[in-house]
């Protein structure tokens, strides 16, 4: 019983957890030498590009920060709208604690839904600035940023290709 109630009481820091914003640790983009540019010039403006862009999005820790608070408050308010919901749809079965605690998990995994959403559009936002900011100072020193998505098994954080995904795979109907 008493690991049965330690998981539910863990339920709101589990779904509160998707609500974080971590600030950008890198570009998104595939950046490659420009002609003519040796591999320690690319190197050396790769960093410093690196740096501007971050100073591009300075604010980026108060940013995340302000998402948490937000998200914390979008749950707990849906938290809150839930029981209320589910308090009257149960005084009118009868039962109004069933209801409200019903409603009241319902209201938490919908606002944890939504306050993950905007968490993530948040993060988003703060790593689309700073790929700007990074693939302009880029091709302001004369390196070249490739055109379209990055290729399959890019793993861009990590600064290094990681296996391709298989291929897709593809049915012809029956007979053929």
């Amino acid at each position: 019983m008493r690991k049965q109630i330690l998981g539910l009481a863990m339920l709101p820091l589990l779904a509160l957890g998707a609500c974080s914003v971590a600030p950008p640790s890198g570009p998104t983009v595939v950046a490659m030498p420009g002609q003519g540019k040796s591999w320690p010039q690319f190197q050396e403006d790769d960093y410093n590009c690196r740096n501007y862009a971050q100073s591009k999005v300075s604010n980026s820790g108060q940013v995340a920060a302000n998402t948490q608070n937000n998200s914390v408050a979008t749950a707990a308010t849906g938290t809150l709208i839930g029981a209320g919901v589910g308090a009257a749809l149960g005084s009118l079965a009868g039962n109004v604690g069933a209801g409200a605690a019903v409603g009241a998990g319902a209201g938490l995994l919908a606002g944890s839904s939504v306050a993950g959403n905007n968490a993530q559009a948040t993060a988003n936002s703060l790593q689309g600035r700073y790929d700007v900011a990074y693939a302009q100072c880029m091709v302001g020193n004369g390196e070249t940023i490739q055109q379209g998505p990055a290729p399959a098994g890019y793993a861009p954080a990590m600064g290094y290709y990681a296996a391709p995904p298989p291929p897709p795979v593809y049915y012809a109907p029956y007979g053929y």
